[in-house]
């Protein structure tokens, strides 16, 4: 990293535009803002769930995830530059395996809930799917590598994974659709 930042307050911002990694200016309201905000979002709320206890090689995986969403959101943030690769890719892919295969078959929609960490879990994939949609937007655009769409598209399936994780570490289920439930 060449330069750190040492001064947060730069006041560079008040006029409505904000600093890329290549030196350009931009609005804050442009698509690739609003990706990296997601992006960042998700990385918070990431935090947020890894506050909660949760099982060792749970805390492991989502430890790397935060680090990965950093580096994705430095890839979005430098036009053309690339950081997330076929490995990051491949590690998301085997971490679903994995954790699918201790799982039963859903034969229900689940609702979000259960344990406060799993339910945790469930914001984080529905704030990745906002970080989903704001990369394919971008991607309309403007030039953008496919993993980092690619990474995030994977991630929200790995988080409602772990969410069934979740419940089951804290002795609970699923949370089930009741769609016979009656009008109420």
């Amino acid at each position: 990293m060449g330069n750190r930042l040492s001064k947060i307050a730069t006041r560079t911002g008040d006029d409505g535009t904000t600093g890329l990694g290549d030196g350009r200016r931009v609005r804050k309201n442009s698509e690739r803002i609003a990706a990296i905000g997601d992006v960042d979002e998700l990385n918070s709320n990431l935090g947020v769930l890894l506050c909660e206890n949760l099982p060792e090689n749970v805390r492991a995986a989502l430890v790397a995830i935060q680090h990965d969403l950093f580096d994705l959101g430095g890839e979005l943030c430098i036009p053309g530059h690339t950081m997330i690769t076929e490995q990051h890719l491949a590690q998301l892919d085997g971490w679903l395996a994995d954790y699918n295969a201790t799982l039963p078959p859903l034969k229900e929609f689940i609702l979000p809930g259960g344990s406060r960490a799993a339910a945790l879990a469930h914001v984080c994939r529905t704030v990745c799917r906002r970080a989903e949609r704001a990369i394919v937007a971008l991607g309309e655009h403007e030039a953008l590598n496919a993993a980092p769409r690619q990474y995030v598209n994977r991630l929200s399936d790995l988080l409602f994974v772990l969410a069934r994780v979740l419940n089951r570490a804290d002795g609970g289920t699923d949370v089930l659709w009741q769609h016979d439930r009656g009008a109420h």
